[in-house]
């Protein structure tokens, strides 16, 4: 990524993009009035018509959000699956005001040291053998530790290099994490080992939006802990750092509200800007009489004389197949219905009654006009799926 005398270019392997100025205009439609926007591209080695813009002053916005919510807890920033397809350097490096950052992967937390984070590191429940476990060591990547295969080996490793762990108790979840009883003898055994640095508890919610369950798995957790020497704490995911005060301990671990998405059934916070925008353009504009099917297997047939534009953008791109007819896409200041099934590289949208659309138009996928969570509705999916979904091949901007 560099800048240019209009914006920053983003370079995403053979892709080049660059920002139009505000009395630029892009190559393929013959109307200005439509491509005088910032934001469309002005020259690529190959054109692309599949863009995820990601606004990191939003992000940074969602963290200050978050932390006026929970202001005596320090704040580990979920970023694993590649910040939730938002990008994992550009998200960290944006983030300097984050405590922490939480991966799934090892070598997640490795790009993100050999990308210069120096903030904590917190590798999720995983299988490490003893080289990775010297390299956690080595790169200072807190460890967890959530079963007795996992516990000895931290114990082993760390008789040879200290280590930071996270114990986790498993409170209902049923994925990772100890009983009780193992739970308390787990955290004595790292409390006398003279190898581990420090000792963070910590479980995660099944159901972080069902008050009941929250509360009950969260005084298990207590209860538990009451039987061990203190130490800091985290319970908090998103969900429960929007619903439930009592939970935001030591550590809170947002993920989904950092890109400015509240989680399905927590209550809704105004103040947080979603991140990512998913646009591309109208490629292809149709007539069609009535009756006519559209689409692979003509799952949507034309009930009138209809406009039809196809979209450069497909599950190839990370939209989802499934996505049913009837799902919003924002065109031309109008929301507008999918029609037809999901293609690899394309898809397709009623346009009769949105006629001032032509094609080069821009095409919101998900976006300001639209969350990201009426899609996922749309698509009997959530955020977190679209998010990740998104391919490489999609040009990701960074503004």
């Amino acid at each position: 990524m560099r800048n240019s005398r209009y914006g920053r270019i983003v370079d995403n392997d053979c892709f080049t993009l660059e920002f139009a100025p505000p009395d630029g205009h892009w190559g393929i439609t013959d109307r200005p009035r439509r491509s005088t926007q910032k934001g469309y591209p002005t020259k690529a080695t190959m054109q692309n018509t599949a863009i995820a813009t990601v606004d990191l002053t939003a992000i940074r916005h969602n963290l200050e959000v978050i932390r006026a919510r929970c202001s005596h807890s320090r704040v580990m920033v979920m970023v694993k699956a590649n910040a939730y397809g938002h990008g994992l350097v550009q998200v960290a490096q944006g983030l300097s005001a984050a405590d922490a950052f939480g991966v799934a992967r090892l070598q997640e937390a490795l790009i993100l040291r050999d990308r210069g984070i120096r903030q904590r590191v917190l590798l999720l429940a995983t299988l490490l053998n003893p080289a990775e476990l010297a390299l956690c060591s080595e790169k200072n990547i807190d460890v967890v530790a959530h079963d007795h295969v996992s516990l000895e080996s931290i114990l082993a490793q760390a008789r040879l290099t200290p280590l930071r762990v996270w114990l986790k108790l498993d409170t209902g979840m049923h994925r990772a994490g100890f009983s009780d009883e193992a739970f308390v003898s787990a955290d004595r055994r790292l409390l006398e080992h003279p190898g581990i640095l420090e000792r963070v508890h910590m479980t995660h919610f099944s159901r972080a939006d069902d008050a009941a369950s929250r509360h009950q798995q969260s005084a298990r957790f207590f209860r538990c802990r009451s039987r061990t020497t203190p130490t800091p704490a985290s319970l908090a995911n998103s969900g429960a750092l929007i619903a439930s005060p009592e939970t935001h301990a030591e550590w809170v671990r947002p993920g989904l509200m950092v890109y400015g998405v509240t989680p399905t059934a927590a209550p809704r916070v105004p103040e947080l800007r979603p991140a990512m925008t998913l646009h591309s353009f109208i490629i292809s504009i149709r007539e069609l009489d009535t009756g006519e099917p559209v689409g692979y297997d003509g799952c949507w047939t034309t009930q009138r004389p209809s406009r039809i534009g196809t979209i450069g953008i497909g599950y190839g791109d990370g939209y989802p197949r499934h996505a049913r007819n009837g799902t919003p896409l924002w065109i031309d200041g109008r929301l507008v219905p999918l029609v037809g099934r999901v293609s690899m590289d394309s898809l397709t949208v009623d346009l009769t009654d949105c006629e001032s659309a032509a094609v080069g138009d821009r095409v919101e996928l998900w976006g300001p006009h639209l969350p990201a969570g009426t899609v996922a509705q749309h698509a009997d999916t959530i955020p977190y799926e679209l998010f990740t979904s998104i391919q490489n091949r999609v040009v990701r901007v960074y503004v």
